[in-house]
């Protein structure tokens, strides 16, 4: 009885030791020039092949070698945070309502779709489920969570996991930092910028002259001169560039369907490349993944 006791001990220690080793190296692509490594970020998981925002969602993430899952942010009655997009849990689940309105416990009696809107086996995720799943495998991008960045902060270190975590808003530095200035030097805080509304230099250039993120999210529906200015101004910072290619609307046309379904990777994710970007935002990651080892641009 005494052997297999060490023995457990040595074999959770082993796992331990290997998702600490694992992401070191996520961590460590994360850190090194787009030219040598662009990373895969999976919009709410492998939504196309389970629920979207689901354990199972991101399971599938990790096993496919995802650099980085999405995921969005509700607070229930009684204050815990659950992993859900939409304000209602009519779409994603087999109930109705508000999540506001339901406490942890009646809302994890319900079961959520899947993509063509049939009730699946599976269940709503809290936030701290998922951060558990995700400890030293894969990074996590929270969207929808600013609002809740204490309650975010609170379950990032009790699962001591704010090293692979990503928190961004799409407000400027002064406001960032009047609300959560303490911990913007404890996380990864990314700016979230529209390109091609008013204002946008001036936000990015407070976040550069008193910031200097390591990552911001640009979001542009053209992709005309000055919007290139732009992105070649947030990569001569040394920031690291997100782009989403999630629709044509994000990121001047060049997404995924025209990727895949009109068989112009190239133009797609190729143009995306060719700006500088570092991580790419996508509903396709499997795909996207394929394209990458093909340019020899991920593992």
């Amino acid at each position: 009885m005494k052997k297999l006791y060490v023995l457990l001990i040595l074999c959770m220690s082993a796992i331990a030791n290997y998702a600490q080793q694992n992401m070191k190296e996520v961590l460590e692509d994360f850190y090194k020039p787009a030219k040598e490594r662009i990373m895969v970020v999976s919009h709410r998981g492998d939504w196309r092949n389970a629920p979207e925002n689901s354990i199972q969602a991101f399971k599938n993430c990790i096993d496919m070698g995802v650099d980085m899952v999405e995921l969005d942010l509700k607070k229930t009655k009684d204050g815990i945070l659950i992993v859900m997009h939409d304000k209602k849990i009519d779409r994603t689940t087999n109930g109705k309502g508000f999540v506001e309105n339901f406490t942890l416990d009646s809302l994890q009696s319900l079961h959520l779709k899947n993509g063509a809107g049939c009730k699946t086996r599976h269940q709503i995720p809290t936030f701290r489920e998922v951060m558990q799943l995700c400890k030293g495998k894969i990074m996590v991008n929270v969207d929808k969570g600013y609002d809740y960045f204490d309650d975010v902060m609170k379950v990032l270190r009790a699962s001591e996991t704010i090293e692979q975590c990503i928190i961004k808003a799409e407000l400027p530095y002064e406001v960032v930092k009047a609300e959560h200035g303490k911990e913007l030097d404890n996380i990864i805080f990314m700016p979230v910028v529209n390109l091609c509304k008013p204002g946008a230099e001036e936000i990015i250039d407070s976040y550069i002259e008193n910031m200097k993120p390591k990552a911001f999210e640009l979001v542009f529906k053209t992709d005309d001169a000055d919007v290139l200015r732009l992105i070649k101004k947030v990569r001569d910072s040394g920031a690291r560039i997100f782009i989403n290619t999630l629709w044509p609307e994000l990121c001047g046309g060049h997404d995924d369907d025209r990727a895949v379904e009109l068989k112009q990777p190239d133009e797609s994710w190729g143009w995306i490349i060719s700006q500088g970007a570092k991580l790419i935002q996508t509903d396709r990651p499997a795909l996207l993944l394929e394209y990458l080892k093909s340019k020899k641009l991920h593992k």
